[in-house]
């Protein structure tokens, strides 16, 4: 468990967001997104997941508010993605949805089912909400859909 944010009687910091990769996006590229990220999250007890598809990021960040802030608006800041949209950045009292990722990449084909499972592992009615409406979020996004 990353630092003491989360647990019983604590309030967790969470953001999504999606944005518009550069057109030359390719694996080395997201492989040091993630590299630097598993790097760097552990220290500030950051955890979540990256999904990538049709040039697309959807991004879920969990935390100490402090960091997931900060860390946010290094990443707004990057130039590797454009048109960053926040779609989600609330306090919870609640374990973390993604308790063992300093960061996962995941294709966006697989996102769903990521996500489903999450759902029905977790035991925390605000956490299996939570992770419902980013179901039903992705389900309306061009990621939510195979047609590409």
């Amino acid at each position: 468990m990353q630092n003491d944010e989360g647990q019983s009687g604590q309030s967790i910091h969470h953001i999504v967001y999606c944005s518009r990769a550069v057109h030359n996006m390719d694996k080395e590229m997201l492989d040091k997104i993630i590299g630097t990220a598993k790097q760097h999250n552990p220290r500030f007890g950051i955890t979540g997941l990256l999904v990538f598809g049709s040039g697309i990021f959807f991004q879920w960040l969990e935390g100490p508010r402090d960091n997931v802030t900060s860390l946010y608006e290094i990443i707004s800041a990057d130039a590797r993605h454009s048109d960053v949209v926040l779609l989600t950045k609330e306090d919870e009292f609640r374990e973390r949805l993604f308790p063992n990722w300093d960061m996962e990449l995941v294709a966006a084909e697989d996102i769903s089912a990521v996500l489903e499972d999450a759902m029905h592992e977790a035991s925390d009615p605000k956490q299996k909400n939570t992770l419902s409406n980013m179901l039903l979020e992705l389900n309306k996004s061009a990621l939510g859909r195979h047609d590409n």
